[in-house]
């Protein structure tokens, strides 16, 4: 059935693509990523499995898909910062930065944490982070880069060591969402990134 649904000819008709994986990505969400199977997606984004098939070679294509699709919202934030060195002031570029990286944590958090439980997704997705250069330690490395650059520009302490100043950012931030997603509790609020920040900035 797979063969005979990617056969099928999709031309003049606008492609279920994202809305397969935004259903797949709300089934994720809300029910966890082992009751996320193909019949589920299909129901959510109210078309057949067979339909699924005509985009996705197999269930862990899709959920790849899912994981992958999401990795844009962080770096567009990240990729401002190389436009933002010597702009407005340290404190500001780094807490909007910030809260971009917490909305992606809070977005993909239960993914991730689900991935533990299907080695062969968690593989899948290991292999396909590497090949394109990207995880936590490329967002890492832009964030290091724009701290060294206002090093350079006088704007920040050179004494901050600025691996750890973002490498603590990106932990404060995973750790957060987590627990927001664990325990069913508001985001933090505005003052919170901003201590994160200031405590980030504080002369070393």
């Amino acid at each position: 059935m797979n063969k005979q649904a990617k056969q099928k000819s999709t031309r003049g008709r606008p492609s279920r693509r994202p809305e397969i994986i935004a259903a797949a990505e709300h089934l994720i969400r809300t029910r966890g990523l082992s009751s996320t199977t193909t019949r589920a997606i299909a129901e959510q984004a109210r078309c057949s499995e067979a339909a699924i098939y005509v985009h996705f070679e197999s269930r862990l294509k899709l959920l790849l898909a899912v994981l992958e699709e999401s990795l844009p919202d962080m770096l567009i934030s990240l990729q401002a910062l190389d436009h933002a060195v010597g702009k407005s002031t340290p404190a500001k570029n780094i807490d909007k930065a910030l809260r971009a990286i917490f909305a992606f944590h809070q977005r993909v958090v239960p993914m991730l944490c689900g991935l533990f439980a299907e080695p062969e997704l968690l593989t899948a997705y290991r292999e396909s982070l590497t090949s394109r250069k990207k995880g936590p330690q490329g967002a890492i490395a832009r964030l290091k880069r724009y701290i060294e650059a206002e090093q350079k520009l006088g704007r920040i302490q050179t004494s901050i060591d600025a691996e750890i100043a973002a490498t603590t950012l990106m932990a404060n931030s995973f750790l957060k969402a987590f627990l927001v997603q664990f325990f069913d509790a508001p985001p933090p609020s505005n003052a919170v990134f901003k201590r994160i920040t200031a405590s980030i900035l504080r002369k070393g």
